[in-house]
């Protein structure tokens, strides 16, 4: 990891670039192979998946002979776990349903606002170096709370064709509709314009690597909507003094494993911190299976030595971290001043894997910086708002003359027309 001793204001832009590349490096790619599976369906589809898999598929549906071979395979232990880590973020997402809001606005005049679900999504699920089975709780769940009434998965097959089984079974568990053994760039492009076997969505979601976030970027302008534009994942860690330098460095290491452009941050205002977290990333990184890929991304991150806790919040509010963890003698001051983060764990026993497994909260959040302007999912993620009003006689009339004033000003007199010819109508009553 890189070390950067009291950094000055003008060189955060630098220090808070991920290792990814720009979309313009990617978008010509996408962009091709988006136009090959609008044009050549499920033959693109095998080709690609072919190319970047390795494996040719010839249906790439997943039957459900191998749902049942799936259920056989995975362990009580595991299914226990899976069934522990559902019930909780069931019930951290259910606290999100809403009854709708109702308010008379103006005597007679009624407006309220209901969730509908969105009728069709499509779940991505990554499954190369890391089958994240975990991702199908996170997105599945509150996809079956909101009333989804197709639920689609998409995950790249393995060299023999087949998708993780605790992915299959995970995905039976929480309600999907379908699942497909494809992935990448062609999974969204299938998802964006359907093929003979992949329902077209109203909308995507899940992380996956550069090339699948581009992927659902090009997939708007085709009219389907996007969770949030989320790649690579990352971790930023403030700690001082207070904090205990293996946690720390194994809350990096976990985030580090994900993928060679992963990117992790210490920021401190401890010289010792520094010291220490270095030297224990380096012993426990030693010791991982996944050793290479961690230490590729561990060398595009960086040790940040800062003033203060005031310097500190102002760099990680810059940096816009997926996960922050706080682990100080002031972390009131920082769930306090924090505004841009996708998730936040707080004290030294509050591991950031608690969030990606089973503690509740959603683990599918905003990186390179998109904190800033977007959330987590959530259950409103898998929801749209109708609002609803029914006007009276008695409301019109305390209304319309506020309407008749506003529209001539606009100069749209059908507009006015419209309010005008009713109240002639209710004087004619009268």
């Amino acid at each position: 990891m890189k070390k950067y001793i009291y950094p000055q204001k003008s060189d955060w832009q630098i220090l808070t670039q991920r290792p990814t590349q720009s979309f313009a490096d990617i978008e010509e790619t996408v962009k091709g192979i988006f136009k090959e599976v609008q044009q050549k369906g499920e033959n693109a589809l095998k080709k690609y998946t072919s190319l970047f898999d390795g494996v040719l598929i010839n249906d790439i549906l997943v039957s459900e002979e191998e749902i049942k071979q799936a259920i056989q395979i995975i362990t009580p232990e595991l299914k226990e776990a899976i069934a522990n880590a559902k019930a909780n973020i069931t019930k951290f997402h259910m606290l999100q349903k809403r009854s709708k809001i109702e308010v008379e606005t103006t005597n007679g005049v009624n407006c309220w606002m209901e969730k509908r679900p969105i009728e069709k999504v499509g779940l991505y699920i990554p499954g190369g170096t890391a089958p994240l089975f975990s991702t199908v709780l996170m997105l599945a769940i509150p996809a079956q709370i909101a009333g989804c009434k197709e639920i689609v998965l998409c995950s790249p097959p393995d060299k023999n064709g087949k998708i993780n089984p605790a992915i299959l079974y995970t995905a039976q568990l929480c309600g999907v509709t379908k699942i497909l053994k494809v992935g990448g760039i062609q999974a969204i492009a299938g998802l964006t314009f359907g093929t003979d076997t992949i329902p077209k969505v109203s909308k995507i979601f899940g992380p996956g690597n550069q090339f699948v976030t581009v992927a659902k970027q090009v997939a708007t302008q085709y009219g389907v909507a996007i969770d949030m534009p989320a790649g690579p994942s990352e971790l930023l860690v403030f700690a001082d003094e207070t904090a205990i330098p293996s946690f720390v460095a194994s809350d990096l290491l976990s985030q580090a494993e994900h993928g060679s452009d992963s990117q992790v941050i210490l920021v401190t205002t401890s010289k010792s911190i520094l010291k220490s977290v270095k030297e224990e990333v380096e012993s426990q990184l030693k010791q991982l299976p996944r050793q290479n890929i961690a230490s590729k991304a561990i060398e595009n991150s960086k040790l940040i030595l800062v003033k203060d806790k005031t310097e500190a919040i102002d760099f990680i509010n810059e940096y816009a971290p997926e996960h922050f963890i706080v682990c100080s003698k002031y972390e009131e001051y920082f769930i306090e001043n924090i505004s841009n983060a996708g998730s936040v764990f707080i004290g030294n026993y509050t591991p950031e894997s608690a969030g990606d497994y089973a503690s509740g909260t959603n683990h599918t959040l905003p990186t390179n910086g998109y904190a800033k302007n977007y959330s987590g999912v959530s259950l409103d993620s898998f929801l749209k708002s109708i609002t609803f009003q029914r006007i009276s006689k008695d409301g019109l009339r305390n209304l319309g003359k506020t309407i008749e004033i506003m529209a001539e000003a606009e100069g749209l007199q059908a507009h006015k027309n419209a309010v005008s010819i009713r109240l002639k109508a209710l004087e004619n009553e009268n």
